[in-house]
């Protein structure tokens, strides 16, 4: 009787033990802000240990109490620290994403160092005008070392001994997609000068003052980044090497107390595809850089049609830069901030089909589930092409 007991207790008492610790977990995800992956992970893990609880209720119980108590030290580490007037630089924030980020980082208290290529634009009179006294405008082109160095030194000066907490490399370009071989090596030059170089000679001007704050980098990179695009060559190239430049230091600067995140977020409508002006002049370009062979090939009615691709990067992208800017937010505050932040839809899902699938696979995925293109060059529409290759030119 007494073992039928005891059998019965054990069969009650692990499971509301393990229930117990994942509604902890659950409570913990929800105080969580912008970390809906998370809440998804683990509610994974509560299904997975009602599955080992199947099986054996004493070890099924002792392996999910592990893994909740694994979880919660986890969470436990992406709690929030105290805004208290941190400083944060941003570069880039003439509109966009980094326009938002200023005002949103101003309204949670943050001293905020605002780089803009224009600061008696419309962009830089926008933030002094409904931004708090602490924010500060800087003339910050980040393809100009003086103006990179000038902006240091007027950083220096005002926060003295408080110290830079974090630094947002969120200045970017992207161009007029197309195809890599019509891509003039001018775009190609401007994309890597802007998207990493820039953001490598702030990063290294910056960081001394880090180091001495113990505090955080954040560089806003792209899927394209690890997903290959078409018609992103330029643009993917350069965000992939920021990528990649992150991952290094952030190993590198972990003996320094300076915490390294890189963001890779999906489509959102941050004035990144730029306007039907500079849709203009880069398509001008393309045509007067493109050999009469690339001309005769691709033909100049695909080439105007590349500019449809941009409106159909428009159409997809979410106006709602909410998630990005709770991840910027997570990874400059929380304790033990994430290595990788992945906001937009399909973000996580293409990097994660990128990374682990196999080639053959991801090209199919990406031709037909993405943005399929529906215009071929000149030449591939052409009988003589179908019939067997281009002929030799006369």
């Amino acid at each position: 009787m007494s073992t039928f007991s005891s059998e019965t207790a054990a069969a009650w008492l692990c499971p509301a033990v393990a229930a117990v610790l994942g509604g902890t977990i659950l409570c913990q995800v929800e105080s969580r802000p912008g970390q809906r992956g998370t809440k998804v992970v683990c509610l994974a893990g509560l299904w997975g240990g009602a599955c080992l609880l199947s099986l054996s209720v004493f070890w099924g119980a002792l392996l999910f109490s592990v893994g909740c108590l694994l979880a919660y030290h986890h969470l436990s580490g992406q709690a929030l620290l105290p805004v208290d007037q941190k400083a944060v630089l941003i570069t880039g924030v003439d509109t966009g994403l980094g326009h938002a980020l200023c005002k949103y980082l101003d309204k949670l208290g943050f001293t905020v160092f605002a780089g803009v290529l224009d600061e008696r634009g419309a962009g830089a009179e926008d933030l002094r005008r409904t931004c708090s006294s602490r924010l500060c405008v800087l003339q910050l082109d980040i393809t100009i070392p003086e103006q990179i160095k000038d902006a240091h030194s007027k950083v220096v000066a005002k926060v003295q001994k408080r110290g830079l907490w974090a630094v947002v490399n969120n200045a970017g370009i992207m161009g007029l997609p197309a195809d890599g071989e019509l891509i003039p090596m001018a775009e190609y030059r401007r994309c890597m000068a802007v998207n990493y170089f820039g953001a490598v000679e702030v990063t290294k001007a910056f960081l001394p003052l880090l180091r001495k704050s113990k505090g955080r980098l954040v560089n806003i990179s792209s899927m394209a980044g690890g997903v290959p695009m078409e018609r992103l060559a330029a643009y993917a190239s350069s965000k992939a090497a920021l990528t990649m430049f992150s991952a290094v230091i952030r190993q590198e600067l972990s003996m320094w107390g300076v915490k390294v995140s890189v963001i890779q977020p999906g489509g959102f409508k941050t004035n990144i595809l730029g306007t039907s002006d500079t849709w203009d002049r880069l398509e001008k370009n393309i045509l007067e850089h493109a050999t009469p062979d690339v001309q005769e090939d691709y033909g100049q009615e695909y080439i105007l049609k590349l500019r449809n691709h941009v409106r159909n990067l428009e159409q997809s992208s979410s106006p709602d830069m909410s998630p990005l800017l709770l991840d910027v937010q997570h990874a400059v505050l929380a304790k033990r901030p994430l290595a990788f932040y992945t906001p937009g839809r399909g973000s996580f899902l293409l990097l994660s089909l990128a990374s682990l699938s196999p080639t053959g696979l991801l090209d199919y995925c990406l031709k037909n589930l993405t943005m399929p293109t529906k215009t071929v060059p000149k030449a591939l529409s052409t009988a003589r092409w179908r019939s067997g290759g281009l002929q030799a030119r006369s």
